[in-house]
């Protein structure tokens, strides 16, 4: 996905959820069109919003969990993916291990959006970059710190996608939890494309210092629950909280993707307090993913799918 793609979903993101606002929850742009919504893992935010995206672009949602196919049985995912194809007009997964996604995808006549791997979330910083555009009408030149896990799905698809619409990013996290080199040397390309910057830093007040928007992740993600007593071990001085956030800009915003765990990487007061946003973030998932379906579905032949 290129700047100008990203720049043109948010845009569409922010037109529906005003259509939404204005009294027209239904634009029919997915007219009949079908979906296989599948879920390994589980899931509040990307099974309502995109259930209800599909829904409210007139197509037709079909909720499945892996457990429910024959996956569960040993089919193959390239076989599986065959035949959904053959079903549906684009799959939608949530899933353990991008290999599966990338394997799914790769067997797949129809197109196939990542809601959630261990590696990426990237319709989740689509829906962030959205609330940063809403709130402050722009995105370049802003200075987004994330606080805590930087190897999170989320740190990673933000170091993708921040830097290809001029935002610049700083990482605080202890350092066996930077972010992996390829996403660095990623983000650092966009940069010098963007006219941005990106930092690491193991020190939180150096990473929220004047930040526009400070974000943090649980510390422990599903799937590194064997290493949860550590990660809450290295991760206790990144708590977001009301000592940190003072040393942020004037007029910074708290995000989080949720679900946050109260106590631990963000207290009652910051996510609770004036400067959080994180429920209309959680609700641009919705309308943000209804952008991304409409510009992917617009020039769709259903014929030639195949």
């Amino acid at each position: 996905m290129c700047s100008e793609e990203i720049r043109e979903i948010i845009e569409l993101g922010l037109e529906l959820k005003r259509k939404y606002y204005s009294g027209e929850k239904r634009v029919e742009l997915l007219k009949d069109l079908s979906f296989v919504i599948l879920f390994e893992k589980p899931s509040t935010r990307t099974r309502v919003s995109f259930e209800l995206a599909v829904v409210q672009l007139g197509g037709y949602p079909i909720i499945l969990y892996s457990h429910e196919l024959q996956l569960a049985r040993g089919e193959t995912v390239a076989d599986t993916a065959r035949v959904l194809s053959r079903y549906v007009d684009g799959i939608i997964a949530r899933v353990r291990k991008h290999e599966f996604l990338v394997e799914l995808a790769r067997h797949s006549s129809v197109p196939v959006v990542n809601a959630l791997s261990d590696r990426e979330h990237p319709v989740q910083a689509l829906g962030d970059l959205m609330t940063i555009r809403e709130r402050f009408g722009r995105l370049e030149g802003l200075t987004l710190a994330f606080v805590g896990d930087g190897r999170s799905n989320v740190s990673s698809s933000l170091l993708l996608a921040a830097p290809m619409v001029g935002l610049n990013v700083r990482v605080a996290a202890p350092r066996p939890l930077w972010p992996s080199k390829e996403y660095v040397e990623f983000a650092r390309r966009m940069c010098e494309s963007f006219n941005c910057t990106i930092e690491l830093t193991e020190d939180p007040k150096e990473g929220v210092r004047d930040a526009n928007i400070v974000y943090t992740d649980v510390w422990v993600s599903m799937g590194f629950e064997e290493e949860g007593a550590w990660r809450r071990k290295v991760l206790q001085p990144y708590q977001v909280n009301r000592e940190l956030l003072q040393l942020a800009s004037k007029d910074h915003i708290f995000m989080h993707c949720l679900p946050a765990v109260r106590g631990e990487e963000v207290t009652d007061e910051v996510i609770d307090g004036s400067s959080s946003v994180v429920w209309e973030q959680a609700e641009n998932r919705l309308h943000v993913q209804k952008g991304l379906l409409a510009y992917m579905y617009r020039n769709y032949d259903r014929a030639g799918k195949r």
